[in-house]
């Protein structure tokens, strides 16, 4: 009985790959294509239907977020972190806003640390419930796309009622949050808790087990542990290779060592595998979530100490010259930040979101740089996909679960 390709291990695709020595053809596949999930283009060499190379193209998506960094005030980049992970604004914002509380030297309130925590893990939750559906989608499962975003559009109602916008919050300011949960709402991020569960199990049942999908995902894409590391791979594509790293266990932050959570760690680094990291990781979430919900303090939910670099609450200004003019310096000249430089990365759904800031003292940075995750994942593209089938790429790329907007910054 011929041995099937899925069965293959990364070697042995590689070792399959060399067998075809006839007339290759080369196909470019996107950037406009819907497989491509996004503006990304891949020159793929083939010999029938067998990838003998595959060269990611990116750049098609870039705005030079960093540059436009050091041309304005810290608070005013944030609505541009919105736009990296576009799938999950919340957490850029702040990743970003750590990174420079850091230089700063501030301290966070407890209230604010727990409300970042939930911004964060609801922003992964749905992060991964639309990662799962289109990845559904592309193994050619549809229903669980209707699952998922459902769930997520509930997502957004919640996100709407804690910072104005569904899809760019700019929620997170330097030094705390914009405004504080509105009465009520933490109940109905609980109520939704409670029904994403079930949907989760839901979505288990529907592929987990499903012959189809485990034909179409097991045993492709392999990613080794040492291929992983070797890459930059971060966030659920490296643990899935079986590398046991979370930022939020191994360099925790916002009071993260004081939650009781688990990091799923896979054994194979395939598809099938990268799928089933998601899948936990959302139910961990959940956990995650629920014990913020309990523990949410009362306080402040913003630094108070921080007099020159977040701006005073607004009946203050509206009734005190000392805030007014507090006001109107943080806003015309931006958070004094001190001289130094600083590296923040956070755990976000994608992989770590570092950024490196260098200050030379004042409101705007002088220089800013941006670890996007997406960029580093999509590295392996390249010896990932060979020996694979032209009709396996879909599924190769949706396991990767990438955004072009933080890839080409």
């Amino acid at each position: 009985m011929a041995t099937t390709l899925h069965n293959l291990s990364v070697g042995d695709t590689f070792a399959r790959a060399e067998e075809f020595k006839g007339e290759k053809m080369t196909l470019n596949l996107g950037p406009s294509h819907p497989a491509t999930h996004g503006v990304l283009r891949l020159c793929v060499e083939l010999d029938g239907d067998m990838v003998t190379r595959c060269e990611p193209v990116v750049g098609y998506l870039h705005r030079g977020d960093e540059k436009i960094a050091e041309n304005m005030t810290y608070n005013q980049f944030v609505p541009y972190t919105d736009r990296l992970d576009y799938l999950a604004p919340l957490a850029n914002n702040v990743a970003y806003a750590l990174a420079v509380e850091k230089l700063a030297g501030l301290k966070m309130p407890p209230r604010c640390e727990v409300i970042r925590v939930i911004c964060c893990e609801l922003a992964r939750i749905s992060s991964h419930l639309l990662g799962l559906g289109v990845y559904g989608m592309d193994t050619g499962a549809m229903t669980v796309f209707m699952y998922t975003f459902t769930e997520r559009e509930k997502l957004y109602t919640l996100f709407e009622e804690l910072t104005g916008a569904r899809f760019t919050t700019s929620y997170t300011r330097i030094g705390g949050m914009s405004r504080d949960i509105p009465d009520g709402w933490l109940g109905r991020v609980n109520k939704f808790l409670n029904g994403v569960l079930p949907v989760i199990d839901e979505i288990d049942k529907l592929l987990t087990r499903n012959k189809i999908f485990i034909e179409r995902t097991e045993g492709l894409g392999i990613i080794s542990r040492e291929d992983a590391i070797a890459y930059g791979i971060t966030g659920p594509n490296l643990r899935a290779s079986g590398v046991d790293m979370d930022l939020r266990k191994d360099v925790p932050y916002c009071g993260y060592e004081n939650y009781d959570f688990e990091v799923p760690i896979g054994s194979h680094g395939d598809c099938y595998d990268r799928y089933l990291v998601r899948m936990e990781e959302m139910k961990q979430s959940v956990r995650i979530v629920r014990q913020a919900i309990e523990r949410m303090p009362n306080g402040a939910w913003y630094c108070e100490d921080a007099k020159k670099i977040f701006a005073p609450r607004k009946d203050k200004v509206l009734t005190s010259m000392e805030e007014l003019i507090q006001n109107f310096m943080i806003v015309t000249e931006g958070p004094q930040i001190p001289q130094g430089e600083v590296y923040f990365e956070a755990e976000n759904p994608k992989g770590a979101l570092g950024f490196f800031i260098h200050s030379k003292g004042g409101g705007v940075p002088y220089r800013l740089k941006i670890r996007a995750p997406s960029f580093c994942n999509l590295s392996v593209l390249s010896k990932m996909c060979l020996g694979h089938m032209l009709t396996d790429i879909p599924v190769l790329l949706g396991s990767l679960d990438f955004v072009l907007g933080e890839c080409d910054r």
